[in-house]
């Protein structure tokens, strides 16, 4: 390796392209790494499964290797820099065997959990590719620091974030709707390659007269202290951001894709808060308080009568908690010398965070609580600076006093203890607790204190008396609620903004099937004329349990099973102080744990006659379902005559194209038919629904027509043009959301 002298000219004309080169390497790094995992999820989800359980354990994975990548870069950076590059190229070279990137050929066992075993395959599969690409950030921010000459290292690492930023956006918008999932492995090999080029001109910038020394470290280590508060601040941007986009997505709004906006602000916050120019990052901290106290006091809220109003709120708390965060890291960082170390201390932080998300909170709480907390422990962590002195002034007793009477009048102002209590005086009792609040900015622990007693006026005793009783169950899957209509007439199951199952409690009416199964609809339709088609002993399987309303269509003789992903929904279904269409209608029914679709291939082929797909009552679409292979699965266990029915009601989403594709491709004629209902009892607490009934024998949906009500109206599924539908190969939901121009 050739290296000019420093000083010469030919030093002087090379350090001219140098943080070029080193801007490349970062964002092409990091634009990968953040390619990687949805592209990674995709390929595994018929494999897999869409269990969150599964993912929750992919995600640890993914943090998991990033920690281990910026831990070998830390001890990377201590041996010589020559010997540094050579090792680090030789281990991209080891890497390169993993090519192109994809999965293993090994099937999960049957008596392994997916959730376990999904680690390890991830690991054996794409672990030394992600691993490698993970060091790119702080190895190369250390390399460009060997010169002294080129300034500021941490510059880069806003670069690195941007590149993040992009690798996440352009996936779910570009790369997803254009390319199939094996044109994506062959993009994603040739940028790898790409990388190791650029990694390799950034190995010959290295200094001569520190290529063949280990760099000095010449300023004194961090403080054990120190380590610990970089990774705080590291620690709850990172929780936030998951916790933000579970209350968005569960408690405000379902829109799909949205998962993706609290991550890109996430990412976006590095970049102001480690940028050159300091004056956004300033800015953004100083008005940090009063964003945690006006968006902050919202957490308990489900926000629904406001939805974008609220997430706006949502948004814009996590943006700016994450740059006022990550701001106060770059104001503490170490001089380069201890970069890496710092960090490894930032991802640990980020793991921490993940961790505590991902899986502590959902075993310790039934509720996201997580969210309030990490609200809270951000309004300790932000920079304060006091707006007033006047709390220096007076007792510790009265200084404890007042946030103290604001938490006991939040109890007035969530009307726990005064019911009666106008909107008007609950507005002015929030707005006094506010107002307390900035008066107490500078004064850490007073100033949350505020904070909690504004956030449990706005719904939080309320969420929290929930806690003390059975009416609330929390899983992986989603946090479910069972609650009585304030008139007694009927019970309900929801899941944040979205209605699972509703059971009348009116007399005589217990049994009556309800939402988008009542008798009108397509499935009940099906279900009643199910004797007709297939006589007495129909074997009918059933994706999706919710609270078993199907289950009130059996007949005696004939065979039941239901696909849940979710024991926790099993658990509800079957609780007689909840719910009772199981034990009432169909006690015999087997309900089968597992991805609906791994559980179905694992069935006897040629089974069942009637197979009723209800996925896609929610607005997150499982997509590994509504594939060609998918159907091609549901084939299979059906017998030649059978019926399959698809639920495609969805707020957001067009799916016919979807399945009149799938139909097309795999031999089946459908016929889709939409309820609306109306107002005779036997619909009570019916809702609009759109059913696809798909049958391989035309005379099996003719048969269905004729006994059908007259009024019903089925109509012919057409394709639409240019649509291909989706595969496990390609698939992507921007052609069929509604509001996306076509």
């Amino acid at each position: 390796m050739t290296i000019a002298q420093p000083g010469s000219p030919a030093s002087g004309r090379r350090e001219l392209h140098v943080k070029p080169l080193f801007l490349a390497t970062i964002l092409t790094g990091s634009f990968l790494l953040f390619l990687t995992q949805p592209m990674i999820a995709r390929m595994a989800l018929p494999r897999l499964g869409g269990a969150p359980a599964v993912w929750n354990s992919a995600m640890l994975v993914y943090q998991a290797l990033l920690l281990a990548g910026y831990a070998y870069a830390h001890f990377l950076s201590r041996l010589r820099p020559r010997r540094q590059a050579g090792l680090h190229l030789a281990m991209f070279a080891l890497a390169a065997l993993w090519l192109p990137i994809g999965l293993g050929t090994a099937l999960p066992p049957r008596d392994v959990a997916p959730a376990i075993w999904a680690p390890w395959f991830l690991l054996s599969s794409i672990g030394p590719l992600f691993f490698i690409i993970s060091a790119q950030a702080p190895l190369m921010q250390r390399w460009y620091a060997l010169e002294s000459r080129r300034g500021e290292p941490y510059a880069l690492y806003a670069a690195s974030n941007l590149g993040s930023f992009a690798g996440l956006v352009s996936y779910p918008l570009l790369v997803e709707p254009l390319l199939t999932l094996e044109q994506q492995a062959m993009a994603w090999t040739m940028g790898f390659g790409l990388l190791v080029l650029l990694v390799a001109g950034c190995a010959f910038t290295m200094p001569r007269e520190s290529a063949e020394e280990a760099p000095p470290e010449v300023s004194p280590a961090p403080r054990a202290k120190t380590i610990i508060y970089w990774m705080a601040l590291a620690a709850i941007p990172s929780g936030l951001m998951l916790s933000t986009t579970t209350h968005l997505t569960t408690d405000i709004v379902a829109v799909p894709l949205l998962w993706v906006v609290p991550l890109g602000l996430y990412l976006l916050s590095f970049v102001i808060a480690f940028a050159v120019r300091r004056g956004a990052a300033d800015l953004v901290t100083a008005i940090a308080p009063v964003v945690l106290l006006i968006a902050g006091g919202f957490a308990f809220s489900d926000g629904t009568s406001r939805p974008l109003l609220s997430a706006a709120m949502g948004l814009s708390l996590l943006f700016v908690v994450a740059i006022a965060l990550h701001a106060e890291m770059y104001r503490l960082r170490p001089p380069p010398d201890h970069l890496t170390g710092f960090y490894l201390a930032m991802a640990a932080g980020g793991v921490a965070g993940g961790l505590f998300c991902a899986l502590i909170a959902p075993s310790l709480f039934d509720w996201a609580y997580e969210h309030p907390l990490l609200v809270i422990a951000a309004a300790m962590l932000v920079p304060q600076t006091g707006l007033l002195n006047w709390v220096s002034r007076i007792s510790p007793p009265l200084r404890w006093a007042l946030p103290v009477l604001a938490l006991l009048a939040s109890l007035a102002a969530d009307k726990r203890i005064w019911p009666g209590l106008s909107e008007t005086g609950t507005i002015l009792i929030s707005i006094g607790i506010a107002l307390l609040g900035i008066l107490y900015i500078g004064h850490r622990y007073l100033f949350a204190l505020c904070l909690a007693a504004l956030m449990m006026g706005y719904g939080g005793w309320r969420i929290t008396e929930l806690s003390f009783g059975d009416a609330r169950t929390r899983s992986y899957f989603g946090i479910y609620t069972v609650s009585d209509r304030s008139d007694g007439s009927a019970r309900v199951l929801t899941h944040g903004t979205t209605l699972h199952g509703i059971q009348n409690l009116v007399p005589g009416e217990e049994a009556n099937p309800t939402t988008y199964y009542s008798p009108g609809s397509g499935v009940g339709l099906a279900m009643r004329a199910a004797e007709n088609l297939f006589g007495p002993r129909a074997h009918i399987g059933v994706i999706g349990l919710g609270t078993g309303t199907l289950a009130c269509y059996a007949l005696p003789g004939q065979d039941w099973r239901f696909f849940e992903i979710d024991p926790g929904i099993e658990r509800i279904a079957r609780s007689e102080g909840r719910f009772t269409f199981l034990s009432r209608c169909a006690p015999q029914a087997r309900v089968i744990i597992g991805d609906a679709r791994l559980s179905l291939a694992r069935e006897p082929p040629g089974k069942l006659h009637i197979l009723a797909v209800d996925a896609f009552s929610s607005d997150s679409v499982p997509i590994h379902l509504l594939t060609r292979e998918a159907f091609g699965v549901y084939g299979r266990a059906m017998r030649p005559d059978g019926l399959l029915l698809v639920h495609i009601s969805n707020r957001y989403l067009d799916l016919r194209p979807v399945v009149a594709a799938a139909a097309a491709a795999e031999g089946w004629t459908a016929l889709l038919v939409e309820h609306h209902p109306s107002g005779l009892a036997d619909e009570r607490n019916a809702s609009v629904s759109v059913w696809v009934a798909l049958s391989r024998n035309r005379q099996t949906l003719d048969a269905l027509v004729d006994a059908s009500d007259r009024t019903t109206m089925w109509q012919g599924l057409r394709a639409r043009r240019g649509f291909a539908g989706w595969s496990d190969d390609y698939a992507s939901i921007l052609p069929l959301l509604k509001f996306w121009p076509r």
